[in-house]
């Protein structure tokens, strides 16, 4: 038996500290709710959580920029189902206009009306969306996923030859309002085609969407496995450190104690 070295104590100490560190380790993981607390803890779990977040946020990032180029495709056919109406307007005046019993000045009267909705259609095609015109024959490339990737958006084209031929067109005469008819049909068929080309253009935006949606949940998921405590485990060794410290503190108390029992060897 020996004063100077208590290697219980020392021992007990140890093994204290150690039910001390894995307690707060485990503490730490309770009250924050990940079980990588530092990259020690997991370090290829780190690696691919870290790896996961940034996708995740990326994904995010390109269903915002779907998100307004549906806006964007959405608004381009709130005007064009306006110039379908102001066309087939025009259609019915020039029609009007041809008939035998109306005076020139009558047809004055339809051609007053034709041209404002000539105006109408001209003035639309100059319209933008947050400063990007809506009706350019330039395709914008929309970000489809979170690599970079992108899709062409057909440009609609209001300035095309079509729509010009036809605001050009009046109905001040009969000649001229079977003229107007011809154009004014020419521009209603490149609007059938051109908000077709919207529809698709929204198609394809929304299926994307709902793709990356699903990418993302099953993203969230994995980051999710690798990062997430779980809750009822660590709670069990939680419940399992606690006993250990309090186990330990008593211990190293008695380890403490024993050089006391020397003095009677003195006495």
């Amino acid at each position: 038996m020996v004063i100077n070295t208590n290697v219980s104590a020392t021992n007990s100490s140890r093994l204290l500290a150690e039910s001390s560190a894995a307690l707060a380790k485990s503490l730490a993981r309770l009250s924050s709710g990940s079980k990588i607390v530092a990259p020690g803890d997991d370090a290829a779990g780190a690696a691919v959580a870290l790896r996961l977040d940034a996708q995740i946020n990326r994904v995010q990032a390109a269903l915002n920029n779907i998100a307004n180029a549906v806006s964007f495709n959405q608004t381009q056919d709130g005007f064009l189902s306006k110039v379908a109406k102001a066309l087939d307007r025009m259609s019915e005046l020039a029609i009007l206009a041809q008939d035998v019993t109306k005076s020139n000045s009558d047809r004055a009267l339809y051609n007053q009306e034709f041209q404002q909705l000539a105006a109408y259609i001209t003035n639309v095609a100059t319209k933008d969306f947050n400063g990007v015109s809506l009706f350019s024959n330039t395709a914008l490339n929309v970000t489809i996923d979170s690599e970079g990737n992108t899709f062409s958006m057909t440009g609609v084209n209001l300035s095309a030859t079509a729509y010009t031929n036809a605001t050009g067109s009046n109905v001040s005469t009969i000649a001229a309002a079977a003229t107007a008819l011809t154009n004014v049909r020419a521009a209603i068929a490149q609007l059938a085609t051109d908000r077709a080309t919207v529809g698709a253009n929204a198609t394809r935006l929304n299926f994307t969407a709902d793709q990356l949606s699903v990418l993302k949940e099953n993203l969230t998921a994995a980051t999710s496995r690798i990062k997430d405590v779980n809750v009822a485990e660590e709670s069990t060794q939680f419940a399992r450190y606690t006993i250990l410290v309090q186990a330990g503190t008593a211990m190293l108390a008695q380890a403490n104690a024993v050089p006391q029992s020397m003095l009677r060897l003195l006495q």
